[in-house]
């Protein structure tokens, strides 16, 4: 139990380098940024498993290769938890701007643990962890209410609606792909990190084509070398090795207390962003973050 939570925790500190990613390289679209993360992912894992032929070729041990049935979970499940969920989060913020879409996807976290509790676990264990994750999420979205702009927000209902389906899309990801671990118990958690990583960079190159900016466009562009380096950063650190650790965490950990976690991606995210602009949170962000430990830690103690 404590390899996983370590594992999660982890995950969701890769997670929160998204945060401050797009900072770090401005001037180049989301749907871009998106694309060029997973295509950098999938790139990577291409790479491993390319890595792991040669070493079989030479005597090592052999390269699984997915079912076809395997190989259909895993390119349904980077739609739900990768491509498909990051290009609507990307819609939601266009139509409704970025405020909004962020308060809908962190309630991701209550979502899993209320639809992820284990059969022998009474709801009241996990009442205390729901409430203080809660609090949290009311405090964190006052201190973030100030920023929506809903006169400059273009089709808000439309926004929202997006960002509700984004919401949906990695939830069903959570949940199905904690299943999916347990019942592939053979496949470790690399081999289905490289799957799930090679079918999002096929969904990722598939995004830039239909959406992307044209190359020609962006290597005229200043700071590409940035640009690069940021999505090669978070497609292997906060897709590929984020994915590992997560699905170590499924595999020891509850699908509620996996989800109970997630909530760390938003501490963590917070944390860089601050040590980014070199400001301090405002108090209610303290309190927020505060309640999100909290509330792990009674999610902990509820499921031992």
């Amino acid at each position: 139990m404590a390899t996983g939570i370590l594992a999660g925790l982890a995950a969701g500190a890769f997670w929160g380098t998204t945060f401050v990613a797009p900072l770090a390289a401005p001037g180049f679209s989301s749907v871009d940024y998106t694309a060029g993360r997973f295509v950098a992912c999938g790139l990577f894992s291409a790479l491993l498993m390319l890595w792991q032929w040669g070493r079989s070729q030479r005597g090592g041990a052999a390269l699984r290769r997915p079912t076809g049935r395997q190989a259909l979970a895993a390119a349904g499940l980077s739609v739900l938890g990768y491509t498909g969920y990051y290009l609507l989060l990307v819609l939601a913020i266009a139509d409704a701007g970025a405020a909004l879409p962020v308060l809908i996807i962190g309630t991701i976290p209550l979502w899993v643990m209320m639809l992820g509790k284990p059969v022998g676990l009474r709801w009241s264990s996990l009442v205390p962890g729901l409430l203080l994750t809660a609090a949290g999420m009311a405090l964190m979205m006052r201190a973030t209410a100030a920023d929506v702009d809903v006169e400059g927000a273009r089709h808000l209902v439309r926004g929202v609606l997006f960002g509700v389906g984004a919401m949906a899309s990695w939830t069903v990801f959570g949940l199905f792909n904690a299943r999916w671990l347990r019942r592939n118990e053979a496949v470790n958690s690399t081999e289905w990190a490289n799957w799930l990583g090679l079918a999002a960079g096929v969904g990722g190159w598939l995004l830039w084509l239909g959406a992307g900016t044209p190359w020609a466009e962006l290597a005229e562009r200043p700071g590409l070398g940035r640009f690069v380096f940021v999505c090669t950063f978070t497609g292997i650190g906060s897709a590929w090795v984020a994915s590992v650790l997560w699905n170590v965490a499924c595999r020891r950990l509850s699908s509620s207390l996996a989800g109970q976690l997630i909530v760390s991606e938003t501490v963590f995210g917070l944390c860089y962003a601050f040590i980014w602009s070199g400001q301090w949170p405002q108090p209610v962000q303290w309190g927020a973050s505060g309640l999100f430990v909290l509330g792990i830690l009674a999610s902990i103690r509820a499921h031992r």
